[in-house]
């Protein structure tokens, strides 16, 4: 638990919200455990969880709302969670119940037909399920967005009618790669998080297997980016130095485009006490310079994947190639992981407004310096993106 939650322990506020996200947890998990029954009659956003058991084995199913009269499109849309707080996220998830049943990916079955279904429909669609068995917990993690309490599904009704858009359809329908439909569905106007679960429920491609949510969250961000790269990498390059910054749940970016071919590096600055931090500073670095990245991105998992994607779709709408360097800086603050979707919708909002120009490198590096907490000079040590002639410079 980060140093600040334990000097405060949910009552002094130290963080300097009015609540404690901790306390929120531990509030929605009581009021979860009251409302929980064996049997629901309830709406699917329509959203599907499929999680990680060990290969080919995975646990898959639909995520439920409990409560009535709720705004279902928002309850697994993290696009419309930025500028949301701790409490109105937990809250989001808290009430979604998440069916699973253990399926062998190598061996199609009814239940999987079925939230196939589920999952393609543009319209909420009601379900009638039977569990086996309970959890009220709400659980976090780095990748993925909090998820709910879980139910061990015994049967599954589906009760309405999934309404299924005709352009997805005709997308899903054709016999070529995943990573072909994915790109199609994308310049659809389908955005990254119902192709995610498209992917991850395996309606994609030709083998058409189900895929875990986390693994399915990089593969579409990775897929998306490398095909924009394809056109950024022949367009001109911008001519002065560009900065961008925004700051969402303690997370803090600076944005820097340089006027050179592709390259691209992320420094993650985990401050003493943050949510992966322990005790000390932590920065971690990774980057590709002109090719496409072969390697996972070990250091920063998927938030490097979704930071390099909302910096292609800037670069994409610009018609334009530079080099990128961002830092990303988190702070205590961050007390609860929210899953990568913070570090994309960040970043993607920062370019909403107008960039700081420059005509140099040192001055756009001064003023970024004057944002950080950390001292330039720990990134700098570290970079190859900015030159060794620039760090003599500075």
């Amino acid at each position: 638990m980060p140093s600040l939650c334990l000097r405060c322990k949910g009552g002094k506020f130290l963080c300097g919200r009015n609540y404690c996200p901790l306390n929120v947890v531990r509030f929605a998990e009581k009021s979860v455990k009251r409302i929980l029954k064996n049997q629901v009659y309830s709406p699917t956003p329509p959203s599907v969880f499929v999680g990680r058991i060990g290969y080919p084995y995975v646990y898959a199913g639909p995520l439920v709302s409990l409560l009535e009269n709720q705004n279902l499109e928002i309850l697994d849309n993290p696009s419309q969670w930025y500028g949301k707080d701790y409490k109105e996220i937990i809250n989001f998830r808290a009430y979604l119940l998440r069916i699973k049943k253990t399926i062998n990916v190598k061996q199609p079955e009814k239940f999987h037909e079925n939230i196939k279904e589920l999952v393609l429909s543009e319209k909420p669609v009601y379900v009638e399920a039977y569990f086996k068995k309970l959890v009220p917990k709400i659980s976090f993690s780095s990748f993925l967005q909090p998820m709910g309490p879980s139910g061990e599904i015994k049967k599954l009704i589906i009760a309405s009618t999934p309404k299924i858009p005709q352009k997805t359809e005709k997308i899903i329908s054709d016999d070529i790669k995943a990573s072909e439909q994915v790109y199609m569905l994308y310049k659809s106007g389908e955005d990254v998080y119902s192709i995610t679960r498209l992917f991850s429920t395996g309606i994609l491609g030709k083998q058409k297997k189900l895929v875990p949510t986390r693994w399915s969250i990089t593969a579409v961000d990775d897929i998306i980016a490398k095909k924009l790269l394809q056109k950024i990498r022949g367009y001109s390059l911008i001519n002065e130095y560009l900065v961008w910054n925004n700051e969402h749940l303690g997370n803090h970016f600076e944005i820097l485009f340089i006027p050179k071919p592709w390259s691209f590096e992320l420094f993650e600055a985990w401050s003493a006490g943050s949510v992966w931090a322990g005790k000390e500073l932590k920065i971690t670095v990774e980057r590709e310079i002109w090719r496409d990245r072969t390697c996972y991105a070990i250091e920063q998992g998927g938030g490097y994947y979704a930071a390099r994607l909302a910096i292609c779709e800037q670069l994409e709408k610009m018609r334009k190639q530079a080099c990128v360097v961002v830092f990303r800086e988190i702070y205590e603050s961050y007390v609860l992981p929210v899953g990568v979707w913070e570090v994309r919708e960040t970043i993607r909002r920062a370019f909403e407004q107008k960039p700081e120009k420059f005509s140099d490198l040192k001055q756009a590096l001064a003023t970024i310096e004057k944002r950080l907490k950390v001292p330039l000079k720990y990134y700098l040590k570290l970079s190859m993106v900015l030159t060794q002639k620039t760090l003599n410079n500075f």
